[in-house]
């Protein structure tokens, strides 16, 4: 590593840190000379620094000695905060310092971003391997501690490799939340050994809707997959190497047709003949639920201790059990249901859904985890030490919030990635309202008029990608990016109100930001439109007109 004044002050980072600015004297140059010294708390750091941008440049970076000339040096420093760093890129060295090991993390996510394209491949494209980094001093830390995507790989299933490519691309943008929605009507994609019949039965459908549910094709395909507990270690392991928290999602007591066709006895058999049920191959809401008795509680706790023991509490300190989109047809007509509902005193349906979630809330409470469910949980009562997922708007969250319950933010309206992002023809099976990039980048998690308190219980917000109409990864690609890089930023950066966001320099960025995406082989939309290979021609979507309601 030599000194350097060449490169740019102006290096289109994404998310915008809180402050970049150019110092005087040298920059420095990453050459085949360069070392890289780690201290106390960045070994994760230290290894995906040699692994990632070592192999992407091909720089072997051997241990140094920290702060000499010539080093990357990695440090902790306790006085900044969680998550925040500190880069410098001076007299001929590089320095990242992080309040915490994320911290460092994030500053050596920033670190491969003023590298350039290149810095995001596989392997060197350009033999003489040295990049050059003007003297830059980078303070920055995220506005909030919660900045996620939900990836369904219920209604498609991903494979483990696809999975840990996403949590690439997540920590890429300094996101660090994997919401993993699990299991739904359409499949259980997550081994239970005490309950093989999940796997052996529940992963798989005999055929799918292709389309809209209204639409009036149909792939044959027999379609399934899950992961084995070991993919699924493999899967935390990778996040937590990465400081990404992940946040297993569990469906009660609807949306569980799959686990039904497994184990019909989960059903409300005295409405139903559950035992003639599949996994369900469309879409929609589901009115199969779980029955409420306790044989059901007996099940999914024996589900959940193996859910806890495959993703520990210091990456997973959230458990997501749904609670969305329960009718309650078969229990009002059933008499177990009605019975058990007298035999609680409770008032009615929506009572006894509050009940499985509050019977689940103080069971992961009694093992030190905490539940967060979709905002219907509000409906009947929120337990006590429960978070809510706002989706329906903004609504939920604020009534939740207000009522001194910890919210995440991830409103359709604005944060749904499976709309799409245009109202033209050839948008792929386009689903609900266009909601562009400037609308992605415009979204705020913290509503106006959101008391103080209130908002310090608003945790942060992610972004949602149902997969419905995404039957692959390149179909999530699409939809993902580059709306993601824009949620990102929201969650990350300090940015003003958003009628007062600077779009225009935000697409600037992301003209560079682009080049970043294609050499991680990321199949987003582009700017001007979907390529020909992009489109679905002929197959029904679920357009709507106007603009999408505010709750």
């Amino acid at each position: 590593m030599n000194r350097s004044t060449t490169g740019t002050t102006d290096p289109a980072l994404i998310p915008a840190p809180v402050r970049s600015a150019a110092v005087p004297g040298d920059g420095c140059t990453l050459d085949a000379d360069t070392a890289l010294a780690a201290g106390p708390g960045t070994a994760d750091t230290e290894r995906w620094l040699r692994a990632t941008l070592g192999e992407a440049l091909g720089l072997p970076l051997p241990p140094g000695t920290p702060g000499a000339p010539g080093t990357i040096t990695l440090a902790v420093d306790p006085e900044l905060p969680a998550e925040h760093y500190r880069l410098d890129t001076t007299e001929g060295s590089v320095r990242i310092t992080g309040g915490d090991p994320a911290g460092v993390f994030w500053g050596a996510q920033t670190l491969r971003q003023l590298l350039g394209a290149d810095a995001f491949r596989r392997a060197p494209i350009r033999p003489e391997g040295a990049r050059s980094l003007p003297a830059l001093r980078i303070e920055d830390g995220p506005r909030f501690g919660w900045r996620g995507l939900m990836l369904d790989v219920a209604r498609h299933f991903l494979p483990k490799d696809d999975v840990l490519r996403y949590l690439d691309l997540l920590a890429a943008h300094k996101l660090n939340v994997f919401h993993f929605h699990l299991t739904d009507d359409q499949g259980w994609r997550i081994e239970i050994k005490r309950y093989p019949r999940l796997t052996e039965v529940g992963s798989w459908r005999a055929r799918t809707k292709w389309g809209h549910r209204a639409s009036e094709l149909w792939d044959e395909t027999p379609h399934g997959g899950y992961y084995t507990q070991d993919d699924i270690r493999e899967i935390v392991a990778y996040a937590a190497a990465r400081h990404i928290r992940v946040v297993p999602e569990i469906e009660v007591p609807g949306h569980s047709q799959a686990a039904i066709a497994a184990y019909p006895e989960l059903g409300n058999t005295d409405v139903i003949d559950t035992s003639a049920l599949e996994v369900w191959d469309t879409w929609g809401v589901n009115p199969n639920v779980l029955a409420p008795t306790d044989a059901t509680l007996r099940f999914y706790e024996g589900v959940l201790e193996e859910v806890l023991d495959l993703f520990p509490v210091e990456v997973s300190p959230f458990v997501h059990l749904g609670g969305d989109e329960c009718p309650k047809d078969q229990w009002r007509r059933s008499p177990a249901a009605q019975a058990r509902i007298a035999e609680l005193g409770l008032a009615d349906e929506d009572e006894l859904q509050s009940w499985f979630i509050r019977h689940f809330d103080d069971w992961l409470t009694a093992r030190g985890r905490r539940l967060i469910g979709w905002d219907e949980i509000l409906e009947g009562g929120l337990p006590g030490g429960a978070a809510v997922s706002s989706w329906r708007g903004y609504a939920g969250g604020i009534a939740a919030a207000e009522a001194g319950h910890d919210v995440v933010m991830c409103p359709e309206q604005q944060v749904y990635l499976n709309f799409r992002e245009h109202g033209g023809p050839d948008e792929p099976m386009p689903i609900a309202y266009v909601r562009t990039l400037e609308d992605v980048y415009r979204f705020d998690p913290l509503p106006p008029g959101l008391s103080p308190e209130a908002a310090a219980h608003v945790l942060g917000t992610q972004a949602n990608a149902w997969s419905e109409v995404m039957q692959n990864r390149a179909r999530v690609d699409y939809q993902v990016f580059p709306r993601l890089a824009a949620l990102a930023e929201v969650a990350w950066s300090p940015l003003p109100a958003p009628a007062e966001r600077d779009f225009a320099a935000f697409e600037a960025r992301m003209s560079g930001h682009y080049a970043r995406l294609e050499a991680l082989g990321v199949d987003y939309r582009p700017p001007g439109g979907p390529l020909p290979r992009q489109r679905r021609p002929g197959v029904l979507g679920r357009p709507l007109d106007g603009p999408p309601p505010q709750k």
